[in-house]
């Protein structure tokens, strides 16, 4: 078995290749930042734990001993390719590549993600974007992800939150023929007596209570309905469909309702909250393709950073 380097040893090595490369003790002390006497030891030390004289010093020059040129051999390409090694970890500072783990939900992948992934990709072709889309409240850390863009309120107390996107509302909306057959609530406390369609978050063992303003002050109102889904989509399709009301947010149903298909419902209660963050553990040195992502992300959202 080879005998292991230390780090005393890797310097005396690296100083021998600085004085046989610049032919003087005063040049390869300069471009070492050290004194000259302080690299003569170095250098004095080397030999000493070799066994053999490395060098062949005059008042005038310096030159390797056979010993010595044999070593320098075989230490030049070694040290060329240490400094490829470091170079190549370098420019993932210069030009971030790797892979980005990332857990978001759904709608956070419709909203925020999907309209970005090919701008992403053009000014960072080097990294890669491994995104995991469903609804479940996952731990980031424990799942092997990096980060994660989930609502504000479904977010770890130790993990940094930034805020991406703007404010959105949750608003119930139904089909124009449920209104002709049922008519609309006056206040969300009606909502008992009409037919919703309910959510369930993924690993949730009840369905979403939904949420309501008045006077500043949020409640929360449990519906009945004849369906319950864990799919967005599914429940948008249900109300368009007139099965019943669903609570689904603005940017879902604007189209719908700017077309007529939807009737927006008990709006005074609906009041903006904080949209989505991403979030990530507190880490002390960032991986430069996360640090990328999220400047990205901030900058598509004009979220400034901090």
């Amino acid at each position: 078995m080879e005998p292991n380097i230390q780090g005393s040893e890797f310097a005396q090595l690296r100083a021998f290749v600085a004085v046989a490369d610049q032919a003087s003790f005063s040049r390869a002390a300069e471009q070492l930042g050290i004194s000259p006497s302080a690299l003569s030891q170095t250098i004095r030390g080397l030999e000493e734990r070799l066994g053999v004289r490395l060098l062949n010093r005059t008042t005038r020059s310096v030159a390797p001993t056979p010993a010595g040129d044999a070593l320098l051999q075989r230490l030049r390409p070694a040290m060329a390719d240490i400094a490829a090694a470091v170079g190549s970890v370098s420019r993932f500072r210069d030009r971030p590549s790797g892979t980005v783990r990332l857990h978001c939900s759904r709608l956070a992948g419709v909203i925020h993600l999907e309209p970005l992934l090919a701008v992403f990709h053009e000014a960072h072709p080097d990294i890669v974007l491994d995104i995991t889309a469903d609804d479940a409240v996952v731990d980031v850390v424990a799942g092997g992800f990096d980060a994660a863009i989930r609502p504000g309120e479904v977010i770890e107390r130790d993990m940094v939150a930034v805020k991406v996107g703007r404010e959105h509302r949750q608003i119930a909306v139904a089909a124009p023929a449920y209104v002709e057959r049922h008519g609309m609530p006056a206040t969300p406390r009606d909502l008992h007596a009409h037919s919703c369609v309910r959510w369930r978050w993924a690993g949730r063992p009840t369905p979403y209570n939904w949420e309501f303003c008045e006077n500043g002050t949020w409640f929360e109102v449990a519906v009945e309905g004849p369906l319950i889904a864990n799919c967005r989509s599914m429940m948008l399709r249900a109300a368009l469909d007139g099965v019943g009301i669903a609570f689904l947010t603005n940017l879902e149903v604007a189209e719908h309702v700017a077309a007529g298909r939807l009737v927006p419902m008990l709006e005074a209660w609906s009041q903006p909250y904080p949209g989505y963050h991403i979030c990530f553990p507190r880490q002390r040195q960032m991986a430069p393709a996360l640090r990328a992502f999220i400047d990205f992300l901030r900058a598509a959202d004009g979220t400034p950073r901090r």
